[in-house]
């Protein structure tokens, strides 16, 4: 029997996951703290809420995981103008500095990952999943039971 592609998907994710987390410890982060830097080389400054989301961690996770990675001087909060209970969250120097390592540690990975397919097959795929994570990003919100 064939696996499902929801199973193989999660599957592929998982190990994926696993992949990545061992070659970032390579580089002295944790998978998760690699995440978190390279959204935060991408979308550096907002509250640390919208990280929460992103790394799709809880709230108190991601203040525990931001503690130390300020104690290593990776990142800094810095108080939201807008709002004194917010904290925005950046990047320092060594934080930047690390940034192309992981973007390079990632690079042979995805490479990997993909061995096999050619070029026009690589971009199919990347089509593929983006309707993918298209489709799973809709608001799906179930119907509240009327009678439960």
């Amino acid at each position: 029997m064939t696996p499902s592609v929801a199973y193989l998907l999660s599957d592929s994710a998982r190990l994926l996951r696993r992949a990545f987390d061992a070659r970032m410890r390579t580089l002295g982060v944790t998978g998760p703290q690699a995440r978190l830097l390279l959204v935060l080389g991408l979308h550096e400054g907002q509250n640390q809420g919208f990280y929460a989301e992103q790394l799709d961690v809880e709230a108190i996770t991601l203040c525990r995981m931001l503690d130390r990675m300020e104690e290593a001087a990776l990142i800094e909060r810095r108080r939201d103008p807008a709002d004194r209970r917010a904290w925005r969250v950046h990047l320092t120097e060594a934080g930047q500095a690390l940034l192309p390592q992981l973007r390079d540690g990632v690079a042979p990975m995805v490479e990997a990952m993909l061995a096999g397919l050619d070029p026009a097959e690589r971009e199919r795929f990347g089509h593929l999943l983006e309707q993918v994570r298209s489709n799973l990003t809709r608001d799906l919100t179930p119907e509240v039971a009327t009678h439960g």
